[in-house]
């Protein structure tokens, strides 16, 4: 939605801005031509050859009795692999991961047996019996960082500790060796890479080259890849997931070269085909795979009706945050936001912000929270599902159906704090932009220490 694209093209709203600037240029003057866009190149399919599977490349080990941060280990961004041998067991045990930032995968003797998302609030692991010596690799990506607010604070790896447990016996597991996987250049091209196919479920750089005749901007597509990062002449170019909405890399035609041209992919789960090809427009609205996580199980339904009311109130109609004291304190775990109907009167909810205020009257941590139940949420036109209410994101929010079922109201959202807290109100703020619908009016609030029923 910006006047201009990453690849340097004008788009609608430049027109509007450029409408808006011509009112206040002085008498006799004239805003300039567009320049001429970048023209752009299409690349033929061709193969990532070259493998050079992750764990076989790996690079010194760094010992460790105790799980320490990524930035512990003097690494701020990419990749970190946590390693240590397990002592036998003859039945299944539960392997606990605290604070695992961002996106993590677990293998048992290099097979790959889980993934867990932070985005989902995953933790926890069924690990199968093992032998004496059996080796837990856990990796972990660093997704992103905020550099403003309190969200500021956000370490990366594994934050706390890993445990196993089994039964009423826990065992914090210590004695790691840690293997860090920086995102230059120089660390990705020095591996020892063999020509091979794809590698089923385990992380691998791809290498591979192309020819080009001429030089252009282009938009290399990531379909047939999982996630993962490419760098092309040496040059990173982003990073992709395939649940998208964005399924292109941008690549400026000016580090492109007549002739032969590098590209290495590293892929973090692996790819339906080793192959891309460059397009001649960007793929930025396809969504599929996993990618967008409802927090409402099939035929699941909220019982409130033998709940009791902790506060009833009313949005005031309009933008900003709105901060609403309750007039009373209350230890809670739970939380759950009713609303009732909307300012626009159509059948919508959306929220982009909660915040809930602690004794003080201060905001309380979101560290912890996890959305346990949203009876409705979007998830096909765009990513609106309802753990963007604590996201630390004004721009995204939780919005509820609109393109399929779209239910009407009530919609909820309930909210487990993942620790006890006393609150004494809470903060909203709806949806930025303008014209939008969702405003919600009437409200109703929900407090417990134990779960809902549903």
């Amino acid at each position: 939605d910006a006047p201009i694209n990453e690849s340097g093209k004008v788009t609608p709203k430049y027109f509007e801005v450029r409408k808006l600037l011509e009112q206040y240029l002085p008498e006799g003057e004239t805003l300039s031509e567009i320049p001429d866009s970048i023209p752009t190149i299409s690349i033929p399919n061709f193969e990532l050859t070259q493998v050079a599977p992750l764990f076989d490349n790996l690079p010194d080990a760094k010992e460790s009795e105790d799980i320490q941060s990524m930035e512990f280990f003097n690494q701020g961004w990419g990749s970190i692999l946590y390693r240590t041998t397990l002592s036998a067991s003859d039945k299944p045990q539960s392997l606990v991961v605290t604070e695992a930032h961002d996106w993590t995968q677990v293998f048992i003797n290099g097979e790959k047996i889980a993934t867990l998302s932070r985005m989902k609030g995953e933790g926890t692991v069924t690990l199968p019996p093992v032998q004496e010596g059996t080796v837990l690799d856990i990796l972990v990506e660093a997704m992103g960082r905020m550099n403003f607010g309190k969200g500021i604070y956000d370490w990366k790896g594994i934050t706390e500790k890993v445990e196993l447990k089994s039964g009423d016996e826990s065992q914090v597991l210590k004695n790691w060796q840690v293997y860090n996987f920086p995102v230059n250049y120089s660390f990705a091209k020095n591996k020892e890479y063999k020509e091979s196919k794809v590698v089923k479920g385990i992380p691998a750089y791809y290498k591979g080259t192309f020819v080009l005749d001429k030089t252009g901007d282009t938009f290399f597509d990531m379909r047939n890849w999982s996630k993962g990062m490419v760098w092309v002449n040496g040059y990173a170019i982003g990073r992709y997931w395939e649940i998208g909405p964005q399924q292109t890399l941008y690549m400026p035609g000016c580090w492109l070269k007549e002739g032969e041209n590098e590209i290495i992919i590293l892929d973090m789960a692996s790819p339906s085909q080793a192959t891309t090809t460059g397009l001649r427009q960007p793929i930025l609205d396809m969504q599929r795979g996993n990618g967008a996580y409802t927090h409402r199980k099939q035929g699941e339904n909220l019982y409130l009706s033998a709940e009791e009311v902790f506060y009833t109130g009313s949005f005031k109609s309009g933008k900003g945050w709105q901060h609403i004291p309750f007039g009373k304190q209350e230890k809670v775990r739970h939380f759950c936001l009713e609303s009732l109907n909307s300012y626009g009167g159509d059948d919508y909810a959306a929220i982009a912000e909660l915040e809930l205020l602690g004794e003080d009257g201060k905001p309380v941590s979101r560290q912890h929270w996890k959305v346990v139940y949203a009876d409705s949420e979007e998830t096909n036109e765009a990513n609106n599902i309802a753990s963007n209410v604590f996201d630390l994101q004004e721009s995204t929010f939780w919005h509820t159906d609109y393109s399929t079922s779209k239910p009407e109201y009530p919609h909820q959202i309930v909210i487990d704090l993942g620790e006890d807290k006393v609150i004494s109100g809470f903060s909203y703020l709806p949806q930025t932009g303008t014209n939008k619908k969702g405003m919600i009016k009437d409200y109703r609030i929900y407090v417990k220490m134990d779960p809902f029923k549903k």
